[in-house]
This record gives C-alpha cells, structure tokens and sequence, in this order.
C-alpha cells in the first residue's frame, strides 16, 4: 500500500535566531491525545544546526499550534565534536530518562566536516535534554575512522540496538563519500559494541550515500526506512528477521511530488504508528531547505 501525502507541515520564517532557515531530520514524540512533538534540525546565520520542535495535533497537521522559543540542543563548546551544529537522531525511552541520540558537527579542513554521535538526555518525562559529556558516545575508530551519522536506536528484548550510517572513504568529490548503514548494540545505551556490521549496502555503482535509518519492530519482523541517494535523495524500504540482515526493497517507498517543496527531494524518514494508522515524517528539497511533511497509510 503506498503512502497518502498530508501535505507540508513546517519550515522555519527565519525570525528565531537558531532556526534561521531548514527543519530537516523531522523526529516525532507522542505528548498525548492525538498531541506530538515533532523535532527538528534548524541552522543559524552561521549555517550552525541546533535542534527545536512545534507541536502539532496529527488530525489537523498543517496547523502549529507551537513553536519552540528556544532550542532543545545548541552547538557544543569551541573545539568540541559538535561545535559547528547538533542534528537529531531519535529519542529513546531508558527506564524513566529519555535519551536523545544527535550527530555532531566539526567543520574540518582537508575534508569538509567530521561527525559523530552524541548524547544528551532528559530526566523527567517533559524535562530539558543535558548532554551526557562534552565527548562523543560513539567517537570516530578503526571501524568508523571517517564520519558517523544518524543514529536510530530502540530497545529490543532488554538490549540497546543502533543502526546508524558510516562513512568508508573520502575523496575529492562528493560522488567518493561512500557513506552507508551499519549495526552497533550496547547494554546500557552508553557503550557501544561495533563489529564492523553493514546493515545497508549500496544498491550499485551510481549509489554513494545511504543515511537516517528508522527502525521498527512488528509481529512478522524488523522494517527499515531510509534514504538514499545517487543524484538526488529517495525513502526505501527494507526488512529483516534479526535486524541485522536486511532484504532491501529496489523501488523508494516513497518518492517526489510533481512539484512544490519536495518535488526534487525526499528524504530524512521517522515512521510512527497511532491511531490505526502508519505515518512517516519527512524532508523535503534541498535537504530539508523547505521543511518537513507528512504521509500516511492504514496499518
């Protein structure tokens, strides 16, 4: 069954300092009721992300009915992993804490930027996110020695399971970033055991960036959305018995309009169930330049 489009729901007017422009890597949170929180990447003046939220009733989308006035995640300290941005990842129930998984930015020389994944985490229900240390959770190795992105992580029979993207080259142009999906799993969210695990390889030759993996769990198995891209970024599909070998899906699960905000573009999923229904969340053109939508589809 193929997803129903909702229409756009959101992209910054540039009157916050922090959201000057983009809401790309939509993430929702249920508060109750039919009531969501869905969070964002936004960039400064500085071209810097930091990570917000509106609320929206998910029968009525396209009405905001708020605006963060100010961000959840900042840029962290000069010289830091994530001192040029922090984008989000997802959140994570642990117990009664919440853990929000985000990628830091550090702008670089010789290669444009180095990433890695952080941790910032909230100890009360609707308490503010802390980051956990100034430091990475999972920092840059032999296994990831480039650049780590966008961590999808649930917990699966008392176990922490990330999937998340990885770099495995450089070049001089950006056709040579080779960036694609691979496993981790940690028994306190904390501490991560890589093993060199590809979830997600690349399809064929003309494909070169695989990126923001969402998983689920249902009753026949693990899915996976995520987007992909040779010229211009697709959502696809994949599913797996473990969540470890995955059998991907060769047509996008969900593709452009014909025009408008996501006519050239779609990509950054997070798919969530609610009322009888499946939903995905998702960047439009120029990599969330002009915000996010929201599709659907019966269960």
């Amino acid at each position: 069954m193929s997803w129903r489009k909702l229409g756009h729901i959101y992209a910054p007017d540039g009157s916050l300092p922090w959201a000057r422009s983009y809401a790309a890597n939509p993430v929702a949170e249920h508060i109750e009721g039919d009531l969501f929180r869905i969070y964002f990447s936004s960039r400064d003046e500085q071209n810097r992300s930091s990570i917000g939220f509106v609320e929206i009733d998910i029968n009525k989308p396209a009405k905001i009915l708020r605006v963060a006035d100010r961000p959840v995640l900042t840029p962290g300290d000069l010289a830091m992993f994530d001192d040029s941005g922090a984008s989000i990842g997802c959140i994570v129930k642990a117990g009664d804490k919440r853990f929000l998984y985000y990628m830091g930015w550090h702008l670089t020389v010789s290669v444009p930027w180095q990433n890695a994944i952080g941790l910032a985490v909230s100890e009360q229900p609707n308490g503010p996110f802390v980051r956990h240390a100034r430091f990475p959770v999972m920092p840059l190795d032999e296994t990831d020695p480039y650049t780590i992105s966008y961590p999808w992580v649930f917990c699966d029979n008392g176990k922490f399971r990330m999937w998340y993207g990885s770099n495995i080259a450089w070049g001089p142009v950006k056709e040579d970033m080779r960036h694609l999906i691979k496993y981790a799993d940690s028994d306190d969210g904390i501490h991560w055991v890589r093993n060199d695990r590809i979830a997600i390889d690349f399809s064929g030759p003309e494909e070169y960036a695989i990126c923001k993996p969402c998983v689920m769990r249902d009753a026949d198995g693990y899915k996976m959305w995520f987007c992909a891209r040779g010229k211009a970024y697709r959502i696809y599909y994949a599913e797996s018995g473990d969540g470890i070998n995955w059998r991907r899906r060769a047509e996008p699960d969900l593709s452009v309009s014909e025009s408008g905000w996501d006519s050239e573009m779609v990509e950054y999923p997070f798919v969530f169930d609610h009322g009888g229904a499946r939903y995905i969340l998702y960047a439009g053109n120029a990599f969330g330049r002009t915000g996010f939508g929201l599709a659907v589809r019966a269960l």
